[in-house]
């Protein structure tokens, strides 16, 4: 089983978006909780509805439609009536009436199996904007990092940054000091089937490091990766 919300802890600091996957192949669900926690949020994994509608209010639930013990548009309804938690059902069935009934359910959004972990995170942040207008914006000593808008600014002064440069920098301030592999970043910022060589990540990251122009915001840790400190 896994663990509960109260025994899972939060990572000190700023609070992190929690997901909840109701997902019941196991190969399946781990993926997609490994590619969430890497892209910086705390995800739990439930196999049936039942452990669904008892699981407490996550963020945002990603929410299979063939679970093995209740139908996953009732689920979607029942999660719906008593709760505005974001809801994006990930599911294998593509077709049109299949997407009404969710949709018509309360699901916020609709992503069809197979799908890479770049929309995954694209639509959960998308998702998160229209549920929660005006609460994506990361900050960290001078650093803002808005989110909806994906403007960034140190002290007040704007920063342009490529997409490339943003994603990484969104990867960072997601959780400020939480050590990140350049693997990680890769999977993250790029794509979660990335095979390239890791020194593009340092070349980003240095041009990065340049416009932000604070010293030590960008730390690297050697052996380990990246993180960002000196707050």
């Amino acid at each position: 089983m896994p663990a509960s919300p109260a025994q899972a802890g939060q990572p000190s600091g700023m609070a992190r978006t929690s997901v909840l996957v109701v997902e019941d192949d196991l190969g399946i669900a781990t993926q997609i909780v490994r590619g969430l926690r890497r892209g910086g949020y705390d995800a739990d994994h439930v196999t049936t509805g039942g452990q669904a509608l008892r699981w407490g209010d996550p963020d945002v639930v990603l929410l299979d439609l063939g679970l093995p013990d209740t139908d996953g548009v009732e689920v979607c309804r029942r999660l719906r009536e008593r709760s505005r938690v974001a809801i994006i059902v990930v599911t294998a069935r593509g077709e049109e009436p299949e997407r009404v009934l969710a949709l018509d359910a309360g699901a916020d959004d609709y992503l069809v199996k197979p799908f890479g972990l770049a929309e995954l995170l694209a639509r959960i942040r998308a998702v998160l904007r229209r549920v929660h207008p005006g609460g994506e914006l990361l900050k960290h000593g001078p650093l803002t990092v808005d989110l909806r808008t994906r403007k960034v600014t140190v002290s007040g002064r704007e920063v342009a940054l490529t997409p490339k440069e943003f994603n990484i920098l969104e990867c960072l301030a997601a959780d400020p000091g939480r050590v990140l592999s350049r693997q990680q970043i890769l999977e993250s910022a790029w794509d979660a089937h990335w095979y390239g060589p890791t020194k593009v990540l340092d070349v980003h990251v240095g041009a990065l490091r340049r416009k932000l122009g604070v010293p030590g915001l960008i730390e690297t840790v050697y052996g380990r990766g990246f993180r960002l400190g000196g707050a």
